[in-house]
C-alpha cells in the first residue's frame, strides 16, 4: 500500500487576515470533502498515483473541474498532488473510501447534508435564543423531517452513527474491566456495536440493548436471532427517556446525554430507578474541553444546538448532572482520543 503525505510546509502560521479569510471560507473546504465523498475519488483512486483524466474517466466528471477539486482538497492535506501532475492518497483522502476500516466517508456527509447548509447561517438567532432554529426553518422536530420528508438524509445519518459507534465499540471494550460482572446494559445503545463487543469480550456473560423500536430492529446481525450472541442478549425497544425497564451489573450510556437538558435529566432518573444499588453506571461523552479533540466537538456542539438545542458536555458540567442524577462518580478516563468515560455507581 502507497501512501504520499504532501510535503511538510513551513512551520509559519498564516498571519491573522489570512487565517481569517481561511475560516470564512470553511464551508468549502467542507463543500469539496463533500463532493469528494460523493463522487467516490478515494474510491477510484488506486495505490499508485492516478492521472486527473484517468480519475475523471473514472468517476464521470470532467478534467479540469475535477482538477480543481483535487487542488483544493491537497491544499488541506486530503489527497496530494506530485510533480508529474498525478495525484496520489494520504491518510486523511483514505479515510473517505468506504472500504478502509477507519473509513469517516459517512461522518463526512452527515456534517454537510443539505438542511446543514440551511441552518447554519441562523447560528446568531440560536446564540440569541438559546433554542434550535432548526423548527423555524423546517416547521417540524429534526428526527421527525428526517424520517419523513428526507429519506436519504435519515440514512447517511444512519450510516454514520452504526460507523462511529463501530469503530468506538471496540476502545469501550478494551477499556472496561467488566470481569465481575454477569450482565450489562446498553441504554441508548444504537445497533448494539458496544454491548455485541462486550458479550464477544466476555464469554460468560449477559447483555440488553435498549433503543427506539425503529434502531434496534436494524440490530447488529451478531444480535439478532440466528446471530453469534443471541442467545446471550435481549433487544428491548424502548425511549430511555421514558423508562429502563432493564436490570443489570453495569449500565452503559454512550453519547446520548447531550439533548436537551429535561432529556438528560429523566434519562439518569430513569437509569437511578431501575439500577440496583452497587450497579455500576458508565457514560461516555465527548467533551468540550478535552483539548486534543476541541476543534471538532465545539463544531459539534454548535450543530447540536441548531438540530436539536442540545449541548456537548464540559466534564464539570457531565459531573454536575451525575450528581444531581444520585450518581457516585469515580474515576474518569480517556476513552480514545475524542471520548471520555464517567465511571460511576448507585449508592446503597
Amino acid at each position: 500500500m502507497t501512501t504520499v503525505d504532501p510535503a511538510p510546509a513551513p512551520d509559519l502560521a498564516p498571519p491573522p487576515p489570512m487565517r481569517l479569510r481561511e475560516l470564512v471560507f470553511g464551508a468549502a473546504c467542507a463543500a469539496a470533502v463533500r463532493a469528494a465523498a460523493r463522487l467516490g475519488v478515494a474510491d477510484a483512486l488506486e495505490d499508485v498515483p492516478m492521472s486527473v483524466d484517468d480519475l475523471a474517466a473514472a468517476v464521470k466528471t470532467q478534467p479540469r473541474t475535477l482538477r480543481r477539486l483535487l487542488r483544493a482538497l491537497s491544499s488541506q492535506g486530503v489527497f496530494a498532488e506530485r510533480p508529474d501532475g498525478t495525484f496520489a492518497h494520504t491518510e486523511m483522502s483514505r479515510l473517505l473510501r468506504e472500504d478502509d476500516p477507519h473509513s469517516l466517508r459517512y461522518i463526512a456527509l452527515w456534517c454537510t447534508e443539505p438542511w446543514t447548509w440551511n441552518v447554519w447561517p441562523k447560528l446568531d438567532e440560536a446564540v440569541r435564543s438559546g433554542r434550535n432554529v432548526f423548527e423555524d426553518v423546517y416547521d417540524r422536530e429534526f428526527f421527525t423531517y428526517l424520517n419523513t420528508e428526507a429519506p436519504e438524509s435519515a440514512h447517511v445519518f444512519n450510516r454514520a452513527m452504526t460507523t462511529s459507534s463501530r469503530q468506538s465499540a471496540q476502545d469501550v471494550a478494551e477499556l472496561l474491566d467488566l470481569r465481575d460482572a454477569t450482565s450489562v446494559a446498553d441504554i441508548g445503545g444504537g445497533q448494539g456495536h458496544v454491548v455485541a463487543s462486550l458479550l464477544e469480550k466476555h464469554p460468560g456473560m449477559h447483555g440488553t440493548l435498549l433503543d427506539l423500536p425503529g434502531v434496534v430492529e436494524n440490530a447488529d446481525p451478531r444480535l439478532r436471532e440466528g446471530g453469534a450472541l443471541a442467545s446471550r442478549v435481549r433487544v428491548v425497544p424502548g425511549d430511555c427517556r421514558e423508562a429502563i425497564p432493564v436490570e443489570a451489573d453495569v449500565y452503559i450510556i454512550k453519547n446520548i446525554l447531550e439533548w436537551d437538558d429535561e432529556s438528560t435529566r429523566r434519562t439518569l432518573a430513569n437509569v437511578r430507578a431501575a439500577a440496583r444499588p452497587g450497579a455500576r453506571v458508565v457514560v461516555i461523552e465527548n467533551l468540550v474541553d478535552d483539548t486534543p479533540s476541541m476543534k471538532f466537538t465545539t463544531s459539534m456542539d454548535l450543530l447540536l444546538l441548531l438540530n436539536v438545542g442540545g449541548a456537548k458536555h464540559t466534564r464539570q458540567s457531565m459531573v454536575e448532572r451525575l450528581t444531581d442524577a444520585g450518581l457516585a462518580i469515580g474515576e474518569i478516563r480517556p476513552v480514545n482520543a475524542y471520548l471520555h468515560a464517567f465511571e460511576c455507581t448507585v449508592p446503597a
